[in-house]
């Protein structure tokens, strides 16, 4: 497929970091490097098996966390009795924690933007079930894809060429959701059983994100995900 989707424009390394340690509830003081290095690279290769280019702070954050688990497993320099070895992890807890907070920063006033714009409107009553406020990060959409690839290589047994583009994807999307507020992630894979045409769908999400066409939303974080 020559259709690529520029990763850059959704997350960093960083919030891939966050993601990781969120999901698998880690101490972001006290990383488990080895688990985080194997999991980080594991995104790496979905996303070269996706062919979507990521930006190169993807490579560089993939060989620090390498790096760091190198020093991790050599034995320490013998050092003054005084002094404690220097954790290698800190200074990334360190970088994962400041950029933490300016997220927290940049999503409360994004929230306050919203607020003000639509201060003179009449607010919408929302039932408690349909409360899906919480913006779905690529990389929660990475999670729930491969949950649908997962299911279809334990099907499929017979492989089907199939022509599709991106473009008739990104169309049948908006057809899905033509006089909806909303379909569920799984929704819009419905029926599909080659791991092409998955990866082709998926391909048109994204790019329908990126071109703010469609919103990805969850009522809590890793939870179901509505388009």
């Amino acid at each position: 497929m020559d259709y690529k989707v520029r990763l850059e424009v959704f997350e960093g390394p960083l919030d891939l970091l966050l993601h990781l340690i969120k999901k698998n509830e880690l101490d972001i003081f006290n990383i488990p490097i080895a688990e985080i290095t194997a999991d980080y690279l594991n995104y790496i290769k979905f996303f070269r098996k996706l062919n979507l280019n990521f930006a190169g702070e993807f490579l560089v954050m993939a060989s620090t966390l390498i790096h760091i688990k190198s020093r991790t497993l050599l034995p320490s320099m013998e050092t003054a009795e005084e002094e404690e070895p220097e954790d290698p992890r800190a200074e990334l807890a360190a970088r994962l924690m400041e950029y933490e907070k300016f997220k927290e920063a940049a999503s409360i006033l994004k929230e306050r933007e919203v607020i003000q714009r639509d201060i003179y409107g009449r607010l919408p009553i929302v039932p408690q079930d349909e409360d899906y406020t919480i913006e779905a990060t690529l990389f929660d959409l990475m999670d729930a894809f491969q949950k649908m690839v997962f299911r279809v290589e334990k099907e499929v047994r017979e492989i089907i060429q199939e022509d599709i583009k991106v473009e008739d994807r990104i169309q049948e999307i908006l057809n899905l959701l033509e006089n909806k507020r909303f379909i569920n992630f799984e929704t819009i894979f419905s029926g599909q059983r080659t791991k092409r045409l998955l990866i082709v769908t998926f391909l048109a999400l994204l790019e329908l994100i990126r071109l703010k066409m469609v919103f990805a939303r969850q009522a809590r974080l890793f939870g179901d995900i509505r388009i």
